[in-house]
């Protein structure tokens, strides 16, 4: 039937332009004619072609249209945040050198690195022979200073003997009372304990080998609490306040934590023009290791209620103008429509759309590459 009515079309057609034509007049009001002729003999034509056509979508239905396939995702309102990312870097407060206050030859010292060590325990044991013998020498000399002052006291109890025998006598006791008390004290020191619990991180001095004031002798650290520092810039300043909750990443552990601002630094360093942030962190496993490079996420802009879309979805012309795509009904279905917008603020794969949307739309995403204005789409 279609082929029947498709032949009978192009007869009428062969017929209107075919042979029988007139001949071409040479004068003006001849061609003025012969064109009125031949544009309605074409009208009637196009009528026909036109009731042809509606007879055969009567028998055969023209196909769908073909449409691009596009996903899409609904415009958001949400709150904004946008971070700024700060290099930081764990430490640790509990970061001890074990010294001796005395000078001395370490008779004992068993202690390894990577050892648990509790406050208190014994670290080293110092030879004091050198202070054993000051005390040895002054015990001896007490003895004559404590007789000669008995005498004297005697003496001057009876009022005989001079007032200054007296006082040189007592006042000779008791200097070296005082002298053994001190030396007395530092024998004290012969043994040096930890001040504090943690692991052995370093052995300087071992068994053997002379201990003097100031020398360390093992490192003592502490990891149970630990904070992470970090420079922050000075035009941040208002951003970050001390309580305020920060997200603290770790790179090298794949792990993000919150905690809260423990210490904001009182002056900016005129060197690099920032500031240290400081937020204490527990770390009763150990997972956290000094010097350990992290990132402080501190939050510097919040928007409430922000239309926000994909940063992949945003598009740009040759003036430079921003748009996106949306999907808008119309009589033969879902079409793509060309949407100008203004940008703000962008955070991650989202940005805020400050002017051109509602929050109501639906933005086409995958397929939006390459797409016209008004194409019909189909969404997957």
């Amino acid at each position: 039937m279609k082929q029947s009515i498709l032949f009978l079309a192009i007869t009428l057609l062969c017929i209107a332009c075919g042979g029988g034509e007139k001949p071409m007049p040479t004068d003006l009001a001849g061609k003025k004619a012969l064109l009125v002729e031949k544009e309605n003999a074409l009208d009637e034509l196009q009528s026909e072609v036109d009731a042809l056509k509606a007879e055969i979508e009567k028998i055969e239905p023209p196909k769908e249209k073909k449409r691009r396939l596009v996903t899409t995702v609904p415009v958001m309102k949400k709150d904004f945040k946008h971070f700024v990312e700060i290099q930081g870097t764990v430490k640790s407060d509990d970061y001890v050198n074990v010294t001796s206050e005395v000078p001395g030859r370490i008779m004992q010292m068993n202690w390894k690195e990577g050892q648990n060590i509790r406050k208190g325990q014994l670290v080293a044991s110092l030879n004091m022979e050198q202070v054993d013998k000051q005390i040895a020498e002054l015990n001896k000399s007490m003895e004559l200073a404590v007789d000669v002052y008995e005498r004297q006291k005697r003496l001057w109890d009876q009022n005989i003997g001079s007032e200054m025998q007296y006082l040189q006598a007592k006042n000779s006791k008791e200097r070296l009372e005082k002298s053994l008390e001190t030396v007395k004290f530092q024998q004290t020191k012969a043994k040096v304990y930890a001040p504090i619990s943690g692991v052995v991180e370093m052995v300087s001095l071992k068994s053997g080998e002379v201990a003097a004031p100031g020398v360390p002798i093992i490192q003592i650290l502490n990891t149970n609490k630990v904070k992470v520092v970090a420079a922050v810039p000075e035009n941040y300043l208002q951003a970050v306040k001390k309580g305020e909750e920060v997200t603290i990443n770790f790179p090298a552990l794949n792990m993000e934590k919150k905690a809260k601002v423990s210490r904001i630094g009182t002056t900016i360093n005129p060197a690099n023009r920032t500031f240290e942030v400081e937020v204490d962190l527990s770390n009763g496993k150990g997972i956290f290791k000094p010097n350990l490079l992290t990132q402080m996420l501190i939050n510097d802009i919040s928007i409430k209620d922000a239309v926000t879309i994909p940063l992949t979805i945003l598009q740009q012309d040759v003036s430079g103008k921003s748009y996106v795509y949306v999907t808008e009904k119309t009589s033969e279905g879902d079409a793509a429509k060309k949407v100008f917008v203004e940008t703000g603020d962008s955070y991650g794969d989202g940005i805020v759309v400050t002017k051109g949307l509602t929050g109501e739309e639906i933005l086409i995403d995958e397929g939006a590459r390459g797409i016209a204005e008004g194409e019909l789409v189909k969404v997957e």
